[in-house]
């Protein structure tokens, strides 16, 4: 399968499309009173999930439309004999059984007005798949240090981004959590007058009031499953489960499960100076790793996985999975400082196998350097909440910090309040770890990662030339895989719909037929076009990419709506159409690029494992005067050569926007 990607913010996909009369994404200005204690992070007056019942609905395309442009996305991909053979199929579909199949997915979908189309068979595609989740879903984004450098210490910082992700969590159940909105014309939206007028909107239809003055409110449907939130596997298909009413985190250190209460009786943080004796009593248990860590199981097969499981709670551990899966978060420090970015990315990504539990919503990481990042389980939500959580723990961590590296922990007795969890592991479940943690670190070692930093410009140079960065960025990955492997190849790029009510995911796809032009011209005969030819098919291909975020971004895509025929016809038990048995439909949706971006002050870099064994997975940047590229691959591709080759190709084309002539 290969939709599993989105490091993508709505604000890094919506923002593109902006320029093209799409609504985007929020930006960062907030406006909210100040929080009335040290319990929140701010207290906004429009209640968080005010616009949430009147968000508009994902559309479902055009039948027709879809086809359409599921054939221009093949296009590049085929010769002209196989792309004869692909438009019958699609032209096939669209005049028979896909007709059905659309009207049928129309009626359900105004039968089911609460939510989205895509929702129920995305969440279906996710937990049933039976890949670990380990490098096949979960990605990784890192936070940049503080920039105070003293609260980079690994005890205060880790004290500190748990008291603001309480915080966070407080505010968020309370209602005060500002709302989700991008504003496009921040001038008339984002404003204290604005809020208090749109307060009064009864919530039913207040979305519309926010576009009356061109205000877009974004889902938050997925939010509540940031805490207390765990993937459980089953047989077949996983569950999803959240425990609201649980009150402690877990640590992990060194393969070692801890617990402590972070919110009291009362439904108060614990004290900063509290959470800081405990997790520095944590951090000094001298205990060894165990001989069967447990945390290698969730990186299994989810099937296997499932049994063990079974076998844990049948052998008396009910109890201490229960204290795992229903804890606030699970923080995970490590012992040891980061040497490099590539460092960095492996540790994040995937680490031992023994200091993160893979199925929490998300881990939060400390290194023993104080380097942070978010580790997350993908099925339950994408990158839209996630980001939101990081950037505000982020600013809150960092501009209102809970403790000083001078601050002194509470006297208090944590050897009583620090729980360690013990599980009993018969012979059969320490075999069971013994075969997961081989599996898992001879998969480890087949992957590699690398990272570059194009520094001769950015976004405020192609932004004056009006070229999309994204597009540029894009353009680069195609010219690159050509120049490395001769071919263009079927390429993935997320595009959040968090516009409307549940939206997931859309896909962008890169690889046109302006693409292939314009990286065969840079390629293979730069010296026979002039530079203003190459520049106008820059320009092409930018203007074409924009186009199809736009499309994406509105839930015009043809993707998602193809997946939801297919489900649709499986679930009926029809017989698959033709359209999905064509060898060209699997090509397309074997992608070897795999591409995904963010944007955010908190964020320093994201990565994620390549979806099929021949791809890479690219997360990328684009900063004012750099771009930014972390690429993994497995060893049926060379990731090293391909990020020489993108730096290259970005040579090449700034070179060719400022007017200077391509040699051969």
């Amino acid at each position: 399968m290969a939709t599993r990607r989105l490091l993508l913010s709505p604000a890094s996909c919506l923002r593109r499309a902006q320029a093209l009369g799409a609504p985007a994404a929020p930006g960062l200005r907030r406006g909210y009173s100040s929080a009335d204690s040290s319990q929140y992070l701010h207290r906004s007056i429009v209640p968080t999930m005010h616009f949430q019942k009147s968000l508009p609905r994902l559309p479902i395309p055009k039948l027709e439309d879809t086809v359409r442009r599921y054939l221009n996305a093949q296009k590049p991909l085929l010769d002209d004999d196989q792309f004869r053979k692909t438009e019958e199929h699609g032209r096939s579909f669209e005049n028979g059984i896909g007709r059905e199949l659309h009207e049928q997915l129309v009626a359900q979908d105004k039968q089911n007005k609460h939510t989205s189309y895509i929702s129920g068979p995305w969440f279906d595609m996710y937990l049933s798949s039976r890949e670990s989740v380990v490098l096949n879903f979960n990605p990784f984004m890192s936070f940049h240090p503080d920039p105070k450098a003293e609260y980079n210490d690994q005890l205060t910082r880790a004290t500190n981004m748990t008291v603001s992700a309480i915080r966070f969590l407080k505010t968020f159940r309370a209602g005060y959590l500002e709302p989700e909105v991008f504003h496009l014309n921040p001038d008339k939206s984002d404003t204290q007058t604005f809020r208090r007028l749109i307060r009064f909107v009864p919530s039913s239809i207040s979305w519309f009031g926010a576009y009356l003055v061109n205000a877009y409110p974004l889902d938050m449907s997925q939010y509540f499953r940031l805490f207390n939130s765990t993937r459980l596997p089953k047989l077949s298909r996983d569950e999803l489960f959240t425990d609201e009413k649980a009150k402690h985190l877990l640590v992990l250190r060194n393969g070692n499960f801890y617990v402590f209460d972070v919110i009291d009786r009362d439904g108060n943080i614990a004290k900063p100076s509290e959470i800081h004796a405990h997790l520095k009593y944590i951090l000094s248990d001298n205990s060894p790793a165990p001989a069967f860590p447990l945390a290698f199981l969730p990186s299994e097969n989810r099937d296997t996985w499932a049994l063990l499981r079974q076998k844990l709670l049948n052998n008396g551990n009910e109890e201490v999975l229960q204290k795992v899966d229903s804890a606030v978060f699970c923080l995970c420090l490590d012992d040891f400082p980061i040497k490099d970015l590539v460092h960095l990315s492996h540790t994040m990504l995937h680490g031992d196998g023994i200091n993160r539990w893979y199925d929490k919503s998300f881990n939060l990481i400390l290194t023993k350097d104080g380097n942070a990042a978010i580790h997350f389980e993908h099925s339950w939500g994408d990158g839209v909440a996630v980001l939101r959580f990081q950037n505000e723990v982020f600013k809150d961590s960092t501009q209102k910090p809970a403790v000083t590296p001078q601050s002194q922990p509470a006297a208090v007795d944590s050897s009583s309040a620090v729980q360690k969890l013990s599980f009993k592991l018969n012979d059969a479940l320490k075999a069971g770890i013994t075969k997961a943690k081989q599996k898992f670190d001879a998969t480890m070692e087949t992957l590699t990662l690398d990272c570059i930093q194009f520094k001769k410009g950015g976004k405020e140079f192609l932004k004056q030339k009006k070229i999309s960065p994204d597009a540029v960025t894009q353009l680069s990955f195609q010219m690159a895989f050509l120049r490395q492997y001769g071919q263009t190849v079927a390429t993935y790029e997320s595009c959040s719909t968090a516009a409307f009510k549940h939206g997931r995911t859309e896909t962008v796809r890169p690889a046109s037929i302006y693409t292939k032009k314009c990286t065969e011209a840079f390629v293979r005969q730069p010296s026979k076009h002039s530079t203003e030819e190459l520049q106008q098919m820059i320009a092409e291909c930018s203007k074409y990419h924009s186009q199809l975020t736009k499309e994406a971004a509105m839930g015009q895509g043809f993707d998602r709506h193809l997946f939801s025929l297919r489900y649709l016809a499986a679930s009926k038990g029809m017989p698959l159409p033709d359209i999905y048995q064509d060898q060209a439909y699997a090509q397309l949706n074997h992608n070897i690029l795999s591409t995904s971006t963010l944007s955010s002050p908190a964020v320093n870099m994201g990565g994620f494992a390549p979806v099929v064994p021949d791809g890479f997975g690219v997360g990328y940047g684009m900063h004012d005067d750099w771009i930014g590229c972390i690429a993994s691959s497995y060893p049926a591709r060379n990731v090293h050569e391909f990020l020489q080759c993108v730096h290259k190709s970005l040579e090449d084309i700034f070179h060719v926007l400022e007017g200077k002539h391509m040699c051969s």
